[in-house]
């Protein structure tokens, strides 16, 4: 497994939880607002992390860690993705997967297999080719392709075989109110919908959303209280 970034302990990143969290590298969206960039287009450029180096941390460290989170890029392109899941499973920790959902296949596996305990879904855009392809900065083909797959992982999340939470941030020039009142629609019932604001001035895939403004505090207010209407556990992350 190519691992290419290593936190020992985060407190942020499964709420309620001490968790550790692996980057695997590449990505099939190109999401202009992404923050990840090496990650995700220049993946060689960065340093390795030995699986043996991970797997001795976490041996030692059984007592302090909850689980592990596994995040990326996207961790559902790597084939031994379930061999690695396994392996922590071995150790005794919950593992939760981050995931824009374009591998459903996968996913089902993992929830059938038992070998994650959470999932959170990054949610791009309502469930339309056009909408979805702006927002992740792949082409209508692409898109075609990959929205119906996005929208079996959602299904699979709903039928609540595994906890799992869906997420969407809040871009200006890509998100307007009636998109989130269309995406709650979509996803209505489900267990947790998380917003979070566009971060401002940090290097994006899109050198041109760097120069964004994020949404005032007003306007993301907005956005919730209509999400919060439709999905009642709709939460706001800073």
């Amino acid at each position: 497994m190519d691992v290419k970034g290593f936190i020992g302990i985060s407190l942020v990143d499964w709420g309620g939880k001490n968790s550790s969290v692996m980057f695997l590298p590449n990505c099939n969206l190109r999401c202009p607002f992404c923050y990840n960039t090496k990650l995700v287009l220049h993946p060689d450029q960065l340093p390795a992390v030995t699986f043996e180096r991970i797997m001795r941390y976490l041996q030692k460290n059984t007592r302090w860690i909850d689980g592990v989170v596994i995040t990326g890029g996207e961790p559902t392109l790597h084939e031994d993705l379930p061999v690695l899941c396994k392996e922590i499973k071995k150790l005794g920790y919950l593992i939760k997967l981050d995931t824009n959902g374009t591998n459903s296949s996968l996913i089902r596996s993992l929830v059938s297999d038992g070998l994650i305990n959470y999932v959170a879904m990054d949610v791009k855009a309502p469930f339309t080719e056009e909408k979805y392809a702006r927002a992740t900065g792949v082409s209508m083909g692409t898109m075609a392709i990959l929205l119906p797959r996005i929208e079996e992982s959602v299904q699979i999340l709903l039928e609540g075989k595994v906890d799992y939470e869906f997420r969407t941030t809040l871009v200006p020039t890509i998100h307007k109110t009636v998109d989130i009142e269309a995406i709650c629609h979509k996803i209505k019932n489900c267990k947790k919908y998380a917003l979070q604001n566009f971060r401002a001035n940090i290097e994006t895939i899109n050198p041109s959303f760097e120069k964004l403004t994020a949404f005032l505090n007003e306007e993301v207010n907005d956005f919730f209280q209509i999400a919060k209407k439709l999905i009642p556990n709709t939460v706001l992350r800073a």
